[in-house]
């Protein structure tokens, strides 16, 4: 394509034409035909113009928290037989069809651009940048494009050298302290640590799932015959605690400001129950349930889908209470919401009668909600209420009602 010199050239070229035709000054027309020339030119220099790269690019860490830094790390060689001319390389940063959020709300799509010095047959550069996250989502990095031109700079085409890769924002998160250990189903959950059934802890407990990681000497082919599943012995007494995080999606009682601050706080609980070793779930009002599990995996699908969750129109909340009050949920139990639940505040407090305990987190939509001094403390139907401000830190508030102490993430992030 026709660079921004090219256009140029190209109106000179018209203009030199028009110039000679109404004057008849022949010169004029070389002048026309010179310019002309230098296009026809450029166009088949580029056209025919071979670019034989190999890149390579990796994100560290591929998926990272809002207000963190990704580094990308860049590798291009050279495949030809001929030594590389200098060569403009772009990388641009946009968000994915998923994503939560843009990178600095509507401003158009990022990009790196560096200069390419010429390289060797076989010979490798590399070239590294910062990549800021500044909202959650998910981004499409890429693809890498060599920018292939004459030598008068008229026109351009671009090689893609490398394709797109994706990069993961979670939310941001704060330290705060994990939801209290409780008893689940098994009579020994809810322990701070594992225990052992005899004093070598490898007598037989029960059958399980197989998850990743578990040692494959442990598999119960009987079972894992009968069943088409792995399913493998589990040889101490399960320990974990039950901790479930029900965060309200829906528009109507969100705010843009309300709804980044709840994914915020239901992603920060998460991170702390799961970091004290707890079976973490995610719930949400538009009916999306994560289900229990502790794995790594598992944490990642659910920071995956708060990185992209949006506010939704349905209103599911009866039926997604109705479904926590049957049989099976247990164990501890957050609700993130707004004051503008306040309908829905007492059939939450009814879910005391299941969960054996239940913490009830109402973020103020302005400064004119009623808000308690301290923004914790309150109680209704057995249930802790912590109100927070719309421009305040959830953190404190939460760390003051639900006790105990801080958890810092590694790194600022998590493990």
């Amino acid at each position: 394509m026709l660079t921004r010199r090219g256009w140029g050239v190209a109106a000179i070229t018209a203009l030199l034409a028009v110039a000679g035709r109404v004057f008849g000054v022949f010169e004029l027309f070389v002048l026309a035909a010179g310019a002309a020339g230098l296009l026809v030119a450029g166009a088949v220099t580029v056209l025919l113009r071979t670019v034989e790269l190999d890149a390579s690019r990796q994100l560290r860490p591929a998926r990272v928290h809002a207000g963190g830094n990704s580094r990308v790390e860049l590798a291009v060689a050279n495949r030809g037989r001929r030594r590389s001319p200098v060569l403009t390389v772009r990388d641009s940063v946009a968000p994915s069809s998923d994503s939560a959020r843009a990178p600095g709300g509507d401003d158009p799509p990022r990009r790196a651009r560096f200069l390419l010095a010429p390289l060797a047959p076989d010979e490798e550069d590399t070239a590294s940048y910062r990549l800021p996250a500044d909202g959650r989502g998910t981004y499409s990095v890429g693809p890498l494009e060599a920018q292939v031109g004459d030598a008068f700079a008229l026109w351009s085409r671009a090689v893609t050298i490398a394709p797109a890769v994706a990069l993961t924002v979670y939310p941001a998160v704060e330290a705060v302290v994990a939801l209290p250990h409780t008893r689940g189903e098994d009579p020994t959950a809810g322990a701070p640590r594992p225990a052992a059934i005899g004093p070598t802890g490898e007598e037989f407990y029960g059958l399980r799932a197989y998850q990743v990681g578990d040692d494959l000497r442990r598999v119960h082919w009987p079972s894992t015959a009968r069943t088409g599943e792995l399913v493998v012995r589990q040889l101490e007494q399960p320990w974990q605690g039950r901790a479930t995080v029900l965060l309200d999606v829906r528009a109507a009682v969100h705010s843009e400001t309300t709804f980044e601050l709840g994914v915020s706080a239901a992603a920060s609980i998460l991170l702390a129950s799961w970091r004290a070793g707890a079976l973490v779930r995610l719930a949400t009002t538009d009916g999306t349930d994560s289900g229990f599990s502790a794995g790594h995996p598992h944490f990642e699908a659910v920071m995956e889908h708060l990185a992209v969750v949006g506010p939704r129109r349905e209103d599911a909340m009866a039926s997604v209470i109705a479904g926590l009050r049957r049989v099976g949920n247990v164990g501890a139990l957050a609700v993130v919401t707004t004051s503008a639940a306040a309908a829905d505040l007492e059939h939450l407090a009814g879910l005391q009668a299941r969960f054996d305990s239940l913490t009830i987190l109402v973020v103020e939509r302005s400064s004119r909600d009623p808000a308690s001094p301290s923004g914790a403390g309150r109680r209704r139907g057995g249930a802790a209420v912590v109100r927070v401000p719309a421009d305040g830190r959830f953190a404190t508030a939460w760390n003051h009602a639900v006790g105990g102490s801080v958890l810092t993430p590694a790194g600022g992030g998590w493990r």
